[in-house]
Formats: structure tokens, C-alpha cells, sequence
């Protein structure tokens, strides 16, 4: 299929005012102004899109899609394993319900990406996944898995195990478990690579470690660690686990991240920011401004804008956005920290983010600004297929 005289807003590069997307299969296969579309392509459909605009299926960075499931209460809530606050090999994937009515309400959105995984009440609380968001099996709609490691610091593992009266009730505790945790894990790799590299065959490989095994990657730096984090001493305590063991980390919420920007902006930090437009629902909460984005983002860091979802609906990522522009960030960087930024932020950015030969065609059509509560998403492709319009 080929979408032509269309405005084309790709993320990177210049925006196109009439331009065409050619579609082959599940990718991007070409894309340019009109004056280079190919001519009479045998076999191919022409969809005329005179008065809309393409732009890159929207990327939620972090929500807990499909496993805090709509209209049910405990039933549907497999977010947090409360019963040890170290689970670093529980994969979000094994609690993921792709016939949630919020994969459908995603679509509706041009939401056709999310990276989604445990919750945040366990110091390492699991594995996140990239998937997209139409298909029924969601081994099949898989984009990467794992995707990253969740961390949490704060308040939501103090009050989920002060109420069992349990380790780690305090901040020291929370970093003291992932410390350790971390640290068993980087000894039972040496003790693994000693195995493998004796050629005499005398050195017996330690006892399998699931947990251990999990955070390997980690360590790697393989696979991000995802840190869940409202307050400044919380973000600052992120950066210094992530120093302490060169972890590639990604500071998520980051609330109070407007308030020390400029320390962010020296450490480089990756952020995803969200959710936006609630309320300051608990003390870690006190400074939250809808600014924060515009902030941060004008402090020179790239950001990703996220639902959290269940907290906001996942039809609320673009207009997540639209706050952050109406609170002063930029809207291409306000359009780019749903889309491209979200992307690389989460490491998927080689197959989602931007419209691009090679990458996956998850397009959304629009005919208004997407950053408008009128706007509605005309078409939306996922994998090179039309699944709304």
C-alpha cells in the first residue's frame, strides 16, 4: 500500500507538507515528497490522504497495560507479587491479558506501542515488555521482551511492607536490598564465567539462581533498569545504585525532576516523566507540576511522556502531551516524547518512534492536531496493517 499526498511529520528530519508512505509487508519501505513517489508500482494500493497527516504510532514508555485489567478488582490485579520484595524473575509478559479493553482503547488513540510491566511495590519488582498493541496472543505481539528491569524506591515499597511489618520499611532498606541483591548477582556471575572458562572441567558452575540469572543482563547492561521515583532523594539515590554497578538506567516519574534539572542535566539522565493532569494523591506527590516535562526538557535532556496507565487511560498519552505543551515544552518535543524519544529511551527506537525505511509501519492518520482533546485518530496501521479506519 502506498499513502500518498499526505503531510508527513516523521520525527526525524524536517516534516513533509505532501508527501507519501510506502508500505511493503510490515515496514516502512519508502517515504519522501510527492515529486519522488514511484509511479504506476504494480500491485500496489493508493490510498489518498489529501488534508491528513501521518505521523509514527505513539509510544507509551511505562504503564501496566493488560495486567491491572479494566472493571476488576482483585481478579484482574497482577501487577505486584507482595509476598517477597525481591522478584526480578517475574516477567511481566506471563500477566499480560491482550483482550483487556484497554488494547482497543489504545488503537483508538494511535497508541500502537507500550512498554508495560510489574508494579512499583516491591524494590525489584520484575521485567517490562515492549509489545504492540493489536493482536490476541501476546506472544505474537511481542517487540521485546524483556525490555527492562523495574526497580521502585520510595513510598510504595515502604507502605506495602511497613503493613507486614517486614523488611525494608525504610529508604536505607529499600537500597540496601537492591544493593545486595545486585551484588549476589554479580558474584554468581563471576562464579558462573569461572565454570565456563575452566577447560580442565574441575570447576562445578554454581547452583541455578532465577533470581540471579535475571539480573545478568542487567549488570551487562543488556537490559535497562527501570527506577520508579518520585522525590529528589529517591532520583539521587537511582543514579547512585546506577553508578555504584554502571547499570543503564532510566528514571521513571522522576516528580521532583524540575527541581534539581540542572544536576539531572550533568548526569545525562534518560526520563520518562508521568503520570500528568492528576492529583497530588500522596506526600511524594507535593511538588508535582504539569511543567515538569517542559523543564526538564528544556534543561537539555531528552523526555518520555507516559499514562502510567491504569492511572490515567491509555488514550490519554497524546493528550498527556498536549498538557506538557500547554505548560511550555516545545510540540515536536512534546510529539517526539510520545513517539521518538519514548522509543529510545526504552531501547526500541530501531524498530518504532519515527517514520523510517526499515522500521516497523505502525502509522496514526489524523486530521486535527493530535494534541487537542477533539482530535481522533482517522486510520491507525500496526505492522503494515490498517486496523482502524
Amino acid at each position: 500500500m502506498i499513502l500518498v499526498n499526505a503531510a508527513i511529520v516523521p520525527m526525524e528530519g524536517e516534516p513533509i507538507e505532501q508527501g507519501y508512505v510506502w508500505i511493503k509487508g510490515e515496514k516502512i519501505h519508502g517515504v519522501g515528497t510527492m515529486e519522488q513517489c514511484p509511479q504506476n508500482v504494480q500491485g500496489e494500493e493508493v490510498l489518498d490522504l489529501s488534508g491528513q497527516t501521518i505521523y509514527p504510532g505513539f509510544v507509551d514508555a511505562h504503564c501496566h497495560m493488560g495486567i491491572f485489567e479494566e472493571g476488576l478488582d482483585f481478579e484482574g490485579n497482577d501487577g505486584n507479587e507482595m509476598t517477597d520484595p525481591i522478584t526480578p524473575h517475574l516477567r511481566g509478559l506471563d500477566a499480560i491479558n491482550a483482550q483487556d479493553r484497554s488494547f482497543s482503547e489504545a488503537l483508538d488513540a494511535g497508541v500502537t506501542t507500550v512498554v508495560t510491566g510489574p508494579g512499583s511495590a516491591n524494590p525489584i519488582a520484575g521485567q517490562f515488555c515492549a509489545i504492540k498493541t493489536y493482536g490476541r496472543m501476546v506472544d505474537k505481539m511481542v517487540l521485546r521482551e524483556p525490555a527492562a528491569m523495574k526497580f521502585a524506591l520510595g513510598e510504595n515499597p515502604k507502605n506495602t511492607y511497613n503493613e507486614k511489618s517486614e523488611a525494608p520499611m525504610t529508604r536505607m532498606a529499600i537500597a540496601a536490598l537492591i544493593r545486595e541483591e545486585l551484588r549476589k548477582a554479580k558474584q554468581y556471575l563471576v562464579n558462573v564465567e569461572k565454570a565456563q572458562n575452566d577447560e580442565s572441567g574441575e570447576t562445578d558452575p554454581p547452583e541455578y539462581d532465577a533470581k540471579c540469572e535475571a539480573l545478568i543482563p542487567v549488570l551487562q547492561r543488556e537490559l535497562k533498569a527501570h527506577f520508579h521515583c518520585h522525590r529528589a532523594d529517591d532520583i539521587f539515590t537511582a543514579i547512585r545504585l546506577s553508578k555504584e554497578f554502571d547499570l543503564d538506567y532510566v528514571l521513571i516519574h522522576c516528580t521532583e525532576g524540575h527541581l534539581i534539572a540542572e544536576e539531572l542535566a550533568e548526569e545525562g539522565a534518560a526520563i520518562v516523566c508521568g503520570p500528568l493532569m492528576t492529583t497530588r494523591s500522596k506526600p511524594e506527590l507535593t511538588n508535582a507540576t504539569d511543567a515538569n516535562p517542559a523543564i526538564l526538557n528544556k534543561a537539555g535532556l531528552p523526555v518520555a511522556i507516559c499514562t502510567d496507565y491504569s492511572v490515567l487511560p491509555i488514550g490519554f498519552l497524546p493528550i498527556s502531551a498536549a498538557f506538557a505543551v500547554r505548560e511550555g515544552m516545545d510540540r515536536m518535543e512534546a510529539l517526539r516524547a510520545i513517539t521518538l524519544y519514548a522509543a529510545e529511551i526504552c531501547g526500541i527506537d530501531d524498530r518504532v518512534g519515527s517514520i523510517k525505511v526499515g522500521k516497523d509501519a505502525d502509522l496514526v492518520v489524523f486530521e486535527e492536531d493530535p494534541l487537542t482533546i477533539a482530535a481522533r485518530a482517522k486510520r491507525v496501521f500496526v505492522n503494515g496493517k490498517q486496523v482502524r479506519g
